[in-house]
């Protein structure tokens, strides 16, 4: 008997909502890098680490706001109604899960970059310090075709 199938896969109208709702709380780098180099806008791009960490390197154009602090800090910092986009490390750190709950409890529409800084240099993404912005090469088992999986 086949591991995978020992449970079934969800029903169609099942797989749907779920996959649908998946996608309502969730974004990825690539996505994200797309609206950024298209000058999309209409949402804020929230980095919820530490200052070390923000220090290190983040995403260009993201407002730093550590998660401890955005219960305090949101409204000053991310005008009320402003859709939301947090992140963190990366896929071992909840961090900015913690942070898209303490924004939908301030009642701002929210999504989290699953994936986080990680996944963002690991794409081969834009990273900046004070010091400028750089771009290191991207890993081939996450980024095979340049700097996104074309999903």
């Amino acid at each position: 008997m086949s591991t995978v199938l020992q449970t079934p896969p969800a029903v169609q109208d099942e797989a749907v909502a779920h996959f649908a709702g998946k996608l309502r709380f969730e974004t990825d780098p690539s996505d994200v890098a797309a609206d950024i180099g298209a000058g999309v806008g209409g949402w804020v791009l929230v980095d919820s680490r530490s200052q070390a960490s923000w220090d290190q390197g983040h995403v260009p154009g993201a407002i730093h706001l550590p998660t401890g602090e955005v219960a305090a800090r949101a409204a000053s910092v991310v005008p009320a109604g402003t859709p939301v986009v947090t992140y963190c490390w990366g896929p071992a750190c909840n961090g900015g899960t913690k942070a898209a709950l303490e924004f939908a409890k301030l009642g701002y529409p929210v999504k989290e970059m699953i994936g986080g800084m990680e996944y963002w240099t690991r794409e081969g993404l834009p990273v900046e310090t004070a010091a400028g912005i750089t771009r290191q090469s991207s890993d081939p088992l996450t980024a095979p075709t340049g700097i996104a999986c074309a999903c």
